[in-house]
């Protein structure tokens, strides 16, 4: 499987997943420049918005997915959010970046709140 395909099969599984625990989706691959979100969403229950970075991967790979979000990475999706933020009016409200982790053969998802 090309990873082009199994990102975006990760990422619809992990929406999917998220709208079960009652996120509401606001944007999904949100660009800012050379900078992405992969999905952006509201979580109703706690009132934050929610940065997700989704990280696909096959049952014989080495290591969690959450392994590659690396210390660069979360600077980019900091700077993006708070683009994101300025932009659409979102300052005075909380925000968090989580991770989820998608398990292609099993189709499992693991929602990691509060990643980084």
């Amino acid at each position: 499987m090309k990873t082009v395909d199994a990102g975006r099969i990760g990422e619809e599984l992990a929406e999917k997943a998220l709208r079960r625990e009652r996120l509401q989706v606001l944007e999904r691959n949100y660009r800012f420049g050379h900078l992405e979100v992969d999905l952006i969403l509201w979580d109703r229950k706690t009132k934050t918005l929610v940065f997700a970075e989704v990280k696909a991967r096959s049952e014989s790979a080495i290591g969690f997915p959450r392994e590659s979000v690396t210390p660069q990475k979360q600077r980019y999706l900091k700077q993006a959010a708070k683009a994101y933020c300025a932009l659409n009016g979102y300052t005075d409200t909380a925000c968090r970046f989580d991770v989820i982790e998608v398990w292609l053969e099993s189709k499992r998802v693991d929602h990691i709140e509060n990643a980084f």
